[in-house]
């Protein structure tokens, strides 16, 4: 018989925080509000702690579980996943990444012209003492400088801008509903199909509606904050500046542990 040199004692009193499987390509089936299902592939990082004591982990037994469960992936299942990654594991904690794109439909603001659009989106889900789960979308919107309109006085310059959100969830929240919840914030939505009367609506509605990162960043932290699916989350709004040679960005956190 061969020894198994993972379960060697190890001397030096140093515990791992995370040790697993990570960059794991797979294909997954997430739940979907408008479709029941929705099939798309996701990278996925998978760890455990591992206390001092122990010199390595298994790791063929996290791909052995995400073979178990990867036709049956969505957040229900996040928890049951991550007690078999303990008890196989016999870790204190577990991790569980996954970052995928979700898509979702959307219609044109005038003509109603119906295109698909897809969102980057993550799980992060972690078992300890308790549960925790945070889910997050990168959404584009545009943001048009109000300085720029000011100086101007009909228009501004305006660039394709990223809103990053993270929820740490205390109820359930999809997805679908947390994109909808932040892609108002910016100067105008993004859209996938547009028609010419949709042009001119998204055209003038960012006109109106100037913001900088600081602007659009406020507005999505004031969307979360009322409401009661949420504990905690983090926004960041990344402008991809049009004219200048350099990118704007703005941050916000608001974990439930913090002030």
């Amino acid at each position: 018989m061969m020894r198994d040199v993972r379960q060697e004692q190890d001397s030096r009193q140093v515990a791992i925080d995370k040790v697993g499987v990570r960059g794991l390509s797979y294909p997954i089936v997430l739940s979907d509000k408008a479709h029941r299902k929705q099939h798309t592939v996701a990278r996925i990082n998978m760890y455990v702690s591992l206390p001092h004591n122990f010199r390595g982990t298994y790791m063929g037994r996290f791909v052995e579980i995400l073979n178990r469960y990867h036709r049956e992936i969505d957040i229900h299942k996040l928890g049951t996943i991550l007690r078999e990654m303990k008890d196989r594991l016999n870790a204190e904690s577990a991790h569980l990444e996954m970052e995928f794109p979700y898509f979702v439909e959307k219609k044109a603001p005038v003509s109603k012209a119906q295109g698909l659009m897809d969102y980057r989106c993550w799980f992060e889900a972690t078992l300890r003492d308790r549960f925790q789960l945070r889910i997050g979308a990168a959404v584009p919107v545009t943001t048009l400088c109000p300085c720029s309109k000011e100086m101007v006085g009909t228009t501004g310059h305006n660039q394709r801008a990223e809103i990053r959100v993270v929820a740490e969830l205390v109820g359930f929240l999809w997805l679908e509903d947390l994109i909808a919840l932040v892609e108002d914030c910016g100067s105008s939505q993004v859209y996938s199909l547009l028609q010419r009367e949709d042009e001119k609506y998204v055209t003038n509605h960012a006109i109106e509606n100037p913001a900088f990162v600081e602007d659009v960043v406020r507005n999505v932290v004031l969307k979360l904050q009322g409401r009661k699916e949420i504990s905690g989350f983090e926004v960041g709004v990344e402008s991809y500046e049009s004219i200048h040679h350099h990118d704007a960005y703005a941050f916000i956190r608001r974990m439930k542990d913090e002030g």
